[in-house]
């Protein structure tokens, strides 16, 4: 198909996925200069070194297995999964480091961004190299951007989650969460590819991936949900500071009746989240990290006090 065509298709999928992902994350989301990064790790970094690592694997492979068949499903099941799931999740290793990087749903974005980024440029690769059809390639388009993208984004999101609750775990344990996550992205991208391999299993894929889609969805909400009554529970007691230093009401009602600004309100509200998580953090961290946790609670309250002081009449 021509490169247009297949450009347009390959594209538009995954930028309209990447926005809903990123508009999910109603709480604290995420700049989208940030996220955007990300989905191009997938879509140019991860594939080169995916291309480059699945070569040398596959090149390996032929000095002692002869037999095509064989040789393509451990191409397509085993050696692709373990090396595309671990070259994307490696920008996640350095991500999950950075101080904006709060939670599970942060996990799920960003490493649902660079599956999406993957997808998109695999999908690409497989729209152009189709030369039947013009009903089959729409076939395709639909299967690819529907599943086989979509299964990128699930998986890396997994790798991220896990990474989020072994930033913010204190227990012994805590070391094992990134391989059970990594472990979990292969275990997914390997059933899907095995399901593509033969006509009689193709159903059970589908069906695999609509489950993966609904438990994702579920897993998201449930994240957020979490972030919802964390925020509740960290800022109790901030109220009477508030009271004190602003000698304003600490009321969400009250405070965006007084400021008329929309950018205000929406200020006001980033730094309440942040003081929120911030708290949370310090509580289920320690060391030089804690302490830059506990720096930034008093930055966010003087912020908030400042900003109230200023804004409500």
């Amino acid at each position: 198909m021509s490169f247009l065509s297949s450009l347009i298709a390959a594209v538009v999928p995954m930028i309209l996925y990447l926005i809903f992902i990123w508009r999910l994350d109603k709480y604290e989301r995420e700049p989208l200069g940030k996220v955007l990064k990300h989905f191009l790790w997938g879509a140019v970094g991860a594939i080169f070194f995916g291309i480059l690592f699945s070569s040398v694997l596959n090149l390996a492979t032929n000095v002692f297995i002869s037999n095509e068949g064989i040789l393509s499903l451990i191409s397509t099941v085993l050696i692709a999964p373990f090396v595309e799931e671990l070259v994307k999740a490696s920008f996640l290793f350095r991500t999950f480091r950075k101080n904006y990087f709060d939670n599970i749903t942060d996990g799920l974005v960003y490493g649902g961004a660079i599956g999406l980024g993957f997808g998109m440029t695999e999908n690409l690769f497989y729209f152009m190299m189709y030369n039947e059809t013009f009903s089959q390639w729409i076939y395709v388009v639909i299967i690819r951007s529907i599943f086989s993208a979509v299964m990128h984004a699930i998986a890396t999101a997994t790798v991220g989650a896990f990474l989020a609750k072994t930033k913010f775990s204190l227990t012994p344990t805590k070391k094992s969460l990134p391989i059970i996550g990594i472990l979990l992205a292969m275990i997914f991208h390997a059933t899907w590819n095995f399901s593509l391999s033969f006509e009689f299993t193709s159903i059970v894929g589908i069906i695999f991936m609509v489950f993966l889609i609904i438990g994702f969805l579920l897993i998201f909400n449930l994240s957020l949900n979490n972030e919802n009554k964390l925020i509740q529970a960290e800022l109790l007691g901030e109220e009477r500071i508030f009271i004190d230093e602003a000698n304003q009401s600490f009321n969400k009602k009250y405070i965006f009746d007084k400021i008329k600004k929309k950018s205000i309100r929406k200020e006001y509200m980033n730094f309440v989240t942040k003081l929120a998580f911030r708290k949370f953090q310090a509580k289920n961290s320690s060391g030089i990290q804690k302490e830059k946790y506990l720096k930034d609670i008093e930055l966010y309250r003087s912020k908030i006090i400042y900003l109230l002081q200023n804004h409500l009449s």
